[in-house]
């Protein structure tokens, strides 16, 4: 018989992502070395503590049942976590919940704030699970480009008043994926008053929170007033290596929270216990891991960065993430030119504008690879005739 599809899966076509890695392994097959700097996804195991815990409650027979919730030891920690770091005071029990992985509740949560046909206000380039979500949901993005002469941060004037009257929510992204920028005080005080003026939730994505170098990043939850208009997402996956675990976490708007857990509590059964005692054991020793951690990606940063303008490719050196955002010759497209870097070196990064057509021009190069590799991929891009055209440059 002949199946049809919904008209909503129009929205959820064949990714760039998906692409890139079918060519890959196409060059694989050919026999061609590659070294994979496109996906965003931490290369290192989680701390020793993380993995002895997680290895103790799996053992546990008594384990096994529906989890439902987050567990109240893990939101008091992740209260305590807020207070410590970001002298940020939240209510265990109505100011944080527990979600099956960052994203799991950066998808849902359009779906608790707006009805067909509203305004989603997102930043072009981001991450894609964002327009995935105001997709389900079936309200309509509005696109609030990043540009480098704005310090890649969304220009709030720049919105036109048809959009902000209907917009519901607002989705920002600091340090951000794939643009690695750090939000300003300044900044988040006058999305506040954005948000309150047209009744506009904040939603911010702090999923790179303890991945910084040289300036920590501001919590949107720090500024007066933000837990009036706004929550924050933060995931164990990046900060803890966690990533394959699906455990992350929301805090913030007391109203914002106890609708998203309304939802969540008809989809799903919670987060596995055990992993979420580990995540537990994360928080309490948070502090050494993570100064390792950012050791880990500074090296990695300071070696690619500086082999990069040594060549010619003069990228800037990300303050935050795990991410280098750096344009591409004038000569290239962003696809154009991350496809020719797998042909000539074997090299994958991500083209910018599957980000968004604001990032076109630019690739995403992550820092998921050892310090040798990442020497190998310069030595690679030397030993390429990439950089020795005058029309590249």
């Amino acid at each position: 018989m002949e199946i049809k599809l919904s008209e909503k899966m129009n929205h959820f076509q064949t990714s760039i992502f998906n692409e890139l890695s079918n060519y890959k392994k196409e060059k694989l097959k050919e026999g061609k070395e590659i070294i994979d700097l496109s996906v965003g996804s931490p290369d290192l195991p989680p701390p020793s503590f993380v993995i002895d815990e997680l290895t103790k409650q799996v053992s546990d027979p008594s384990q096994y049942g529906y989890a439902l919730t987050g567990i109240d030891k893990l939101h008091e920690e992740i209260s305590n976590y807020y207070d410590k770091n970001y002298q940020v005071e939240l209510q265990a029990d109505t100011d944080v919940l527990t979600v099956m992985g960052s994203q799991d509740g950066l998808v849902h949560l359009p779906m608790v704030l707006t009805n067909p046909g509203d305004v989603v206000l997102l930043p072009d380039p981001g991450y894609t699970a964002y327009e995935a979500g105001i997709s389900l949901a079936d309200a309509k993005p509005h696109m609030m480009p990043l540009k480098e002469e704005n310090q890649f941060l969304p220009d709030l004037e720049a919105i036109p008043e048809e959009v902000y009257v209907k917009a519901k929510l607002m989705i920002l992204n600091f340090p951000g994926n794939p643009i690695p920028t750090l939000a300003t005080k300044e900044f988040f005080q006058d999305v506040i008053r954005f948000a309150k003026k047209y009744h506009i939730v904040v939603l911010h994505d702090f999923a790179y929170s303890e991945l910084y170098y040289e300036e920590k990043p501001i919590s949107f939850l720090s500024i007066e007033g933000s837990k009036e208009v706004g929550i924050e997402f933060n995931s164990f996956s990046k900060s803890f290596n966690m990533a394959g675990c699906r455990i992350g976490y929301v805090v913030g708007n007391s109203t914002v929270i106890k609708a998203l857990n309304r939802l969540k509590s008809n989809l799903d059964y919670g987060v596995f216990i055990p992993i979420q005692k580990a995540a537990i054991h994360a928080l309490k020793n948070t502090s050494s891991f993570s100064a390792e951690l950012r050791n880990t990606y500074k090296q990695r940063r300071n070696i690619l960065v500086n082999g990069l303008n040594e060549l010619g490719w003069k990228v800037d050196a990300p303050k935050a993430s795990m991410f280098v955002w750096a344009k591409v010759p004038k000569a290239y497209t962003s696809t154009e030119f991350a496809y020719r870097l797998i042909d000539e070196t074997g090299i994958v990064v991500t083209p910018g504008n599957a980000f968004g057509a604001a990032g076109e021009g630019y690739v995403r190069i992550a820092l998921v690879q050892k310090e040798e590799i990442l020497q190998k991929a310069i030595i690679k891009l030397r030993e390429s005739s990439i950089f020795s055209s005058t029309k590249d440059n």
